[in-house]
C-alpha cells in the first residue's frame, strides 16, 4: 500500500514539473499589437496618476499654509518642485497599415481581380469532369 502512494505521488510530481516547463507557442502579430496598445495605455494611466497626485499635494500644502496662516502661526516656505505636467489625452499607437495582401498565405479565398471578360469555355463542372449528371 505504501509503495502504491509513493509511486503515485512520484507521478503526479513529474508530471507538474512536466506542465510547468511546457513552452508555449509564440505570441501572434495581433496578440503583440494589443500588448503593445495595452502597455502604452498603462504608462498613460500612470502618469495621470502622477499629475493627479501632484495636483492634489499642492492643493494640500497650499491648504495647510492658508489654515496655520489664520490661526496666526508661520509656515514654512515652500519648497521649489518642478510644475505638474499635464500628460494630455490619450493618444493609441499609430500602426502603419499592411499593404494590401491576401486574407491567406496561399490567397486561395482572396477575392479575384475584377473580370475583364466572360469565361472562355461554356462547359460545366460535370462535363469538364466527366461526371454524370
Amino acid at each position: 500500500m505504501r509503495l502504491s502512494i509513493v509511486v503515485v505521488v512520484a507521478a503526479a510530481t513529474s508530471f507538474a514539473f512536466g506542465a510547468a516547463f511546457a513552452k508555449l507557442p509564440a505570441p501572434s502579430d495581433e496578440a503583440k499589437a494589443k500588448a503593445a496598445e495595452t502597455a502604452n495605455k498603462a504608462a498613460w494611466n500612470d502618469k495621470v496618476a502622477a499629475y493627479q497626485l501632484c495636483k492634489s499635494m499642492d492643493k494640500a500644502a497650499a491648504t495647510y499654509r492658508t489654515r496655520a496662516a489664520g490661526a496666526g502661526k508661520s509656515a514654512s516656505a515652500p519648497d521649489q518642485t518642478p510644475p505638474c505636467a499635464d500628460p494630455g489625452p490619450y493618444a493609441a499607437l499609430q500602426t502603419t497599415p499592411q499593404a494590401s495582401k491576401p486574407l491567406e498565405a496561399a490567397g486561395a479565398h482572396s477575392p479575384p481581380g475584377a473580370a475583364t471578360s466572360p469565361p472562355s469555355n461554356k462547359a460545366t463542372s460535370a462535363e469538364m469532369t466527366g461526371a454524370k449528371k
